[in-house]
């Protein structure tokens, strides 16, 4: 019976490929990628099939089929999740043409496994009739005693925060990121609860002074049609970190092709697609993510932020760096 089904599944990639398809699995929502994923085929002809769900659960989707797997490309939300598909073997590296002029090499795979889509910083943003803009300029500054109890973020299972963890053990080493960790955790105004959204409104709430968030959710409540979402966020400051030195940590939406691709030009073309003036733009307008290209025009509330400097670190380590980081983050009780 599984060899039939098998027969049945390898059948339909045939199909596929004589259909003029692509098969996405994407860890992001459909709202924040199907549109694109529209125009692309409005202008190849070449459908998109798309799947969404949560980053886990594809990877173990993908692990589970095997070579027989419809899926094309990946697309995640943290490259620690691209990491992970590609130490699972879940992956092929590729070439695309003019992709060291498209993209900077510390955003995607040094192999060509995995790239960037676009970046997502992740900092803090401040309550503002109780901090002051200069109160904190580092990260380092998380562990201060001066925040103690004032500080919400989300909980240590949120691949953010390990990824987040994980820069710290690439820069600092893994005794200096453990101390910083366990200096975090005990500035801490709460157990970890919800995500980046909440933390905003823990500060406007008075639970907390400070939260670690991805700057694109404050833009996304700042950008809301819901009045409620607008108020919280505007009684809070959006600061850029490390200014001074390294840059602010970035981390990126990513896609890889799929071990088990059948549709691979067309895997490549959307690839190709994604990284276009127009579908950059599209991420900066509608998602508040930063485009992953430089010289992108950047309008509204990303402008309203200003120029930030970015953390040039190579994001693999933060996958290669992330059992690391669980381990110190539980070690350090951040639950």
């Amino acid at each position: 019976m599984i060899r039939v089904l098998l027969y049945i599944v390898a059948l339909c990639f045939s199909l596929n490929v004589l259909a003029n398809e692509v098969n996405v699995y994407s860890a992001r929502k459909e709202a924040l990628i199907k549109p694109l994923l529209d125009q692309f085929s409005q202008q190849t002809g070449i459908k998109v099939n798309l799947i969404t769900g949560k980053a886990d659960a594809l990877l173990q989707r993908l692990k589970r089929e095997g070579q027989y797997s419809p899926a094309d490309i990946l697309i995640t939300t943290d490259v620690g999740r691209l990491y992970r598909a590609q130490q699972l073997g879940l992956l092929q590296p590729i070439t695309l043409p003019n992709i060291d002029s498209l993209i900077d090499a510390s955003y995607r795979d040094s192999k060509g496994y995995w790239l960037g889509l676009s970046l997502r910083v992740r900092t803090v943003v401040v309550a503002k009739d109780r901090v002051e803009s200069h109160a904190i300029s580092r990260y380092e500054d998380l562990a201060d005693k001066k925040w103690h109890k004032k500080i919400c973020i989300r909980s240590s299972n949120n691949i953010y925060n390990q990824s987040f963890v994980a820069s710290q053990i690439a820069i600092k080493g893994k005794e200096q990121a453990k101390k910083w960790v366990q200096g975090l955790v005990k500035n801490m105004a709460r157990p970890p609860k919800g995500g980046d959204r909440d933390q905003i409104r823990a500060v406007v709430a008075g639970e907390c002074d400070l939260a670690v968030v991805n700057s694109y959710y404050f833009g996304q409540m700042l950008g809301s049609e819901q009045g409620k979402d607008r108020e919280v966020a505007e009684k809070v400051r959006l600061l850029w970190l490390n200014q001074q030195d390294r840059g602010a940590h970035v981390n990126i939406s990513g896609a890889g092709v799929t071990t088990s691709a059948k549709n691979i030009d067309n895997a490549k073309a959307l690839i190709e697609f994604l990284l276009t003036d127009s579908s950059q733009q599209w991420y900066a307008d509608k998602n508040y993510e930063y485009p992953i290209r430089a010289g992108i025009e950047i309008k509204g509330i990303l402008k309203q932020w200003g120029d930030f400097k970015a953390d040039n670190l190579a994001l693999e380590k933060l996958g290669e760096y992330n059992k690391d980081a669980v381990k110190i983050m539980d070690q350090a009780g951040w639950r």
